[in-house]
């Protein structure tokens, strides 16, 4: 299987003002979803949708540094290997396995650079 970027997410202080900035210059969709103040992004036409996306409120992935860039998901055939790989290859696993309903289970990890990366095992049957 390709580990293909699958899912980007902006993360913001003040989400409706992001919402209304993306909105605005590049047309982009947006739909509630799950907690408060979380929004899927559509970035393209129905037949044509691109990259899926989020907005949400700004977090913390890396200890003591807040996330200011994107954060990218990469799609994986297999969350687990992957995390040993990290560790094996001398990566920091910053967010344990995490099952989301109905769409898979998603790790967070550093690279050896300091950036914070997700990779999803996508399972529309997780629980």
């Amino acid at each position: 299987m390709p580990t293909n970027l699958s899912h980007f997410a902006i993360n913001a202080d003040d989400v409706p003002a992001s919402r209304a900035f993306y909105e605005t210059v590049f047309g982009w969709r947006f739909t509630a979803w799950g907690p408060p103040g979380f929004y899927q992004i559509q970035t393209g036409p129905d037949d044509e949708p691109g990259v899926q996306g989020a907005l949400q409120q700004r977090r913390t992935l890396l200890p003591g540094q807040v996330t200011t860039g994107l954060e990218c998901t990469f799609a994986v055939e297999d969350v687990d290997a992957v995390a040993r790989a990290v560790r094996a290859a001398g990566g920091t696993i910053l967010m344990d396995r995490f099952t989301i309903s109905g769409v898979g289970h998603l790790i967070f990890f550093g690279d050896p650079a300091g950036n914070a990366v997700g990779a999803m095992q996508y399972d529309p049957e997780a629980e």
